[in-house]
């Protein structure tokens, strides 16, 4: 039972990764406007009283780190989940960490790839570096929890 809902996971967040690749330019920035002007509203008291200019401006003055923090959220997950994934097939040592790890930077370049085919957008070696770090990260937390 825990493969299948591991496995499962997996398949359906590596989907919805394709998906937010396959957004064009246009509607991948109002994606991120959008969640920079969720940030200004949870974090600056006074966000809602500025002027709708002002919001987007500050919108895009984050949307850069917003989208980069974007690829190392969503790559941590998948770290996490691949991780659980090849433990949950009983595989020993540190081999499930390493293909964990491996699988998910190979998805991040194969994402990237994917990108250059959507218009208005790029491939980047600097994302699937970040994406690479947060496939790390998600590994390195399962193997914390299965330490403790």
């Amino acid at each position: 039972m825990k493969k299948r809902v591991w496995t499962t996971a997996v398949i359906i967040w590596t989907m919805l990764i394709f998906w937010f690749s396959a957004q064009p330019a246009d509607q991948s920035e109002d994606m991120s406007l959008s969640a920079g002007r969720m940030v200004g509203r949870i974090f600056i008291p006074e966000y809602e009283q500025w002027p709708q200019e002002r919001q987007t401006a500050f919108a895009r003055k984050i949307d850069y780190p917003v989208r980069k923090a974007a690829h190392a959220s969503e790559y941590a997950l998948l770290g996490f989940l691949l991780a659980g994934m090849y433990y949950s097939y009983g595989w020993t040592g540190k081999r499930w960490l390493i293909l964990s790890i491996a699988s998910g930077v190979l998805y991040a370049c194969s994402d990237e790839s994917h990108q250059l085919f959507v218009p208005g957008r790029a491939g980047w070696i600097s994302d699937v570096l970040i994406d690479s770090g947060g496939v790390l990260a998600g590994g390195l937390l399962v193997l914390a929890l299965r330490v403790w």
